[in-house]
């Protein structure tokens, strides 16, 4: 089978949902899964950000993505999480406007290193879905139909929830400031997107 064929393949899976322009999964296997043709990938990782202070762009946001996942994202990379979930969104939107044509998204949250349940990364993978679709970048896959709905649906207590996640508490009693951690759980006006990578 030829490389173009088995390429043609792995797209068509439904596992891909390549035929939606925004996708979500989760881990650096979520990555594989839908992130080939995709223009932009956001990774998503709300604890580490908020405990390490991640608001920075470049390298800081570079060294929160595993090696890994940037060999295997075929365009731009950013890092994003609940507080500046809507500066990734209007980011990915000059990006589309730039292309001229419909942008390809693969929304990852990170999730747990033991392969548990990332009810944090969930949360603000949803929050960037939910800032595209108010921008009007709403063609979203079942899978990331269903992550934006936990962050609206749970809006209000995102801030607690994200800081009473299993990843939370892991992280304050690894000696994370709880206050650090809903503060990073809060949407900032002020943020900028955090680009990793560069189209």
């Amino acid at each position: 089978m030829s490389t173009t064929t088995s390429t043609t393949a792995a797209e068509a899976t439904p596992a891909a949902q390549s035929k939606y322009q925004v996708r979500f999964d989760q881990g650096a296997d979520g990555v594989r899964r839908i992130a080939r043709g995709a223009d932009v990938l956001v990774w998503v990782d709300q604890v580490p950000d908020a405990a390490g202070g991640g608001s920075g762009g470049g390298t800081a946001a570079a060294a929160r993505v595993p090696a890994e996942v940037l060999a295997d994202a075929p365009g731009a990379v950013l890092v994003a999480g609940l507080a500046d979930a809507a500066a990734a969104g209007a980011w990915i939107l000059a990006e589309q406007e730039a292309l001229g044509r419909r942008a390809y998204l693969a929304i990852v949250a990170a999730g747990r290193s033991d392969g548990g349940f990332a009810a944090d990364d969930v949360l603000a993978a949803g929050a960037v879905i939910d800032a595209l679709a108010e921008l009007g970048i709403d063609d979203t896959s079942p899978e990331a139909a269903v992550a934006c709905a936990s962050y609206t649906g749970l809006r209000r207590a995102v801030a607690h929830l994200a800081t009473a996640s299993v990843g939370g508490r892991e992280a304050i009693a690894e000696g994370a400031d709880p206050a650090a951690l809903r503060r990073a759980a809060t949407r900032d006006g002020d943020a900028t997107a955090r680009v990793v990578r560069a189209r």
